[in-house]
């Protein structure tokens, strides 16, 4: 796991290059490099969590010289694909598997890889540039390109230097307002914007390599299921460092900590508004050390705006800055945290917008808005946008959501989930977003997933077994942020607040 900042035909030196990788350093705060080859300048900062030894620091070379490798990520199935293909590795770490699959198999390894990943592959021979970011977009990758200058890093910040221009483009501006995320690869900025995930980029162009299944098809059995979660739990503990879990006492987060057993949990909340007692009813029941991280009011609003600052970009929801709370805590035992994110998404748990879908003939975008949007002011245009992908390639209101929701919600889910917890040196792994999953569970019939109307029910059915009753029978619950409270408005006025702050903390306009 690491950040990485590569570019090409930049008009800075040397020094200030590694100025712009040093930027990223709370991603990656073991080891710190950077490779310069003609116009080409490659820069990594890593958290080591395989292979601790100093062999295994970037950027790296192929055994052949002929290429470097810049990588943020992890590949769970490494081991695997070194056997498969009888690479001689002479480390223990994934990014050699990558550079050295790349060599055997080009663009096409990308299938095969079973993780979560961003890297920028430089030929030395040729100067050719081969960039890729993992299916769903797990990873973050940023691109800026103008006037013969290219340049992609983990982050916006480096980017924005670079630039030297900060403009911000109204259409993304507008998505905030409207959606808390960005859509379509728009970022806050004209000139930056998000690689696209599921494709890789070469010579020049962009290419798609993997797509969300789009034909219906029968639901696994449940024991086929209960091995694809077990496998995706079991992958993402492979880590030289210890590894924890978060755990909020909901579903998805419990089954998690269940499977993965690790010695430490982690919940985050305010004095009196939190998930502490629902975490306890699960960690009473294992063998770990559970520990509540509280954080104040005062301190909640200072360190969001320290993120933001930080960051050069608003905040998605309040969330983020519990989970960087929380991150930051479990720095000191882990730096690998497991997670439940992706569960919702994946088994229908936003029930309320899922039903509507389910029961609609026709898709309407206003009563979209009406079910999914944060923002209250009317912006057609914006959401029109946002789902014009999924319009496109579906009929029926039910694909349409379920595909919005694995896609497009997702990536901006991941995207605060990858922020908050890099910001505190802390990698945050989450099993349900495993490729196998979704596309076992892409087109899978909505009486499946919500059976006899129970939320969730294939993983209520096939784990509650694992689990005290009272966490399978709780309703769905989003972390607790008391915002009309800190922002001393009414409830109906928290969330416009919140973007306020966000807006006019980076110095914009919030109206």
């Amino acid at each position: 796991m690491c950040g990485l900042f590569f570019t090409r035909n930049a008009k800075l030196g040397a020094d200030k290059l590694t100025a712009l990788t040093a930027m990223l350093h709370h991603r990656g705060p073991d080891a710190q490099g950077v490779s310069a080859h003609r116009e080409f300048f490659l820069g990594s900062v890593r958290l080591a969590i395989l292979d601790l030894n100093p062999r295994a620091n970037q950027p790296f070379f192929s055994h052949s010289r002929k290429h470097v490798i810049t990588y943020n990520g992890e590949i769970f199935n490494y081991r695997e694909l070194a056997a498969k293909y009888s690479l001689a590795l002479r480390t223990s770490c994934d990014t050699e598997l990558i550079i050295e699959l790349f060599e055997r198999r080009g663009e096409a390894m990308l299938n095969e890889l079973n993780g979560m990943f961003a890297f920028v592959i430089l030929n030395l021979e040729t100067g050719a540039v081969f960039a890729a970011r993992d299916r769903l977009g797990v990873k973050p990758l940023y691109i800026y390109e103008e006037n013969g200058t290219l340049a992609l890093a983990s982050e916006l910040a480096p980017l924005l230097e670079l630039a030297g221009d900060a403009a911000i483009d109204d259409m993304g501006l507008r998505q905030y307002r409207k959606l808390r995320t960005f859509f379509n690869s728009r970022t806050l900025y004209k000139k930056i914007r998000f690689f696209p995930a599921a494709h890789f980029y070469k010579n020049g162009q962009f290419n798609r390599f993997w797509q969300l299944p789009l034909h219906d098809k029968e639901p696994p059995s449940d024991d086929a299921l209960a091995e694809l979660v077990k496998s995706a739990v079991a992958y993402r503990m492979i880590s030289d460092v210890a590894v924890g879990c978060t755990l909020s006492g909901g579903l998805d987060s419990s089954i998690v900590t269940k499977l993965a057993a690790p010695a430490d949990t982690w919940s985050v909340g305010l004095p009196d508004s939190n998930e502490f007692s629902w975490a306890k009813v699960v960690a009473d029941t294992m063998p770990v050390t559970h520990h509540d991280i509280v954080i104040d009011e005062a301190d909640f609003l200072a360190t969001a705006k320290e993120m933001i600052l930080k960051r050069r970009e608003p905040l998605s929801v309040p969330n983020e800055v519990l989970l960087y709370t929380l991150s930051r805590a479990a720095r000191e035992k882990n730096k690998v945290v497991l997670c439940g994110e992706g569960a919702d998404e994946l088994f229908f748990g936003y029930d309320r917008i899922f039903r509507w879908a389910a029961e609609q003939h026709t898709f309407d975008v206003a009563d979209f808005d009406k079910h999914y949007s944060y923002g209250k002011n009317p912006d057609p245009e914006i959401l029109e946008e946002a789902l014009a992908p999924f319009i496109k390639a579906y009929k029926k209101p039910i694909d349409i959501v379920a595909a919005f929701f694995q896609i497009a919600h997702l990536h901006g889910l991941l995207r605060r989930l990858d922020n908050s917890s890099m910001m505190a040196s802390v990698e945050m792994r989450a099993p349900f977003v495993d490729y196998r999953l979704v596309e076992a569970m892409a087109g899978v019939r909505f009486d499946y997933k919500m059976k006899n109307g129970v939320v969730k029910a294939p993983l209520k059915r096939i784990f509650g077994s694992l689990l005290p009753r009272p966490i399978v029978t709780r309703p769905k619950v989003g972390f607790p942020v008391p915002l009309a409270r800190l922002f001393h408005c009414p409830e109906d006025r928290a969330f416009e607040a919140w973007t306020d702050f966000n807006l006019t903390t980076l110095g914009l306009r919030s109206g």
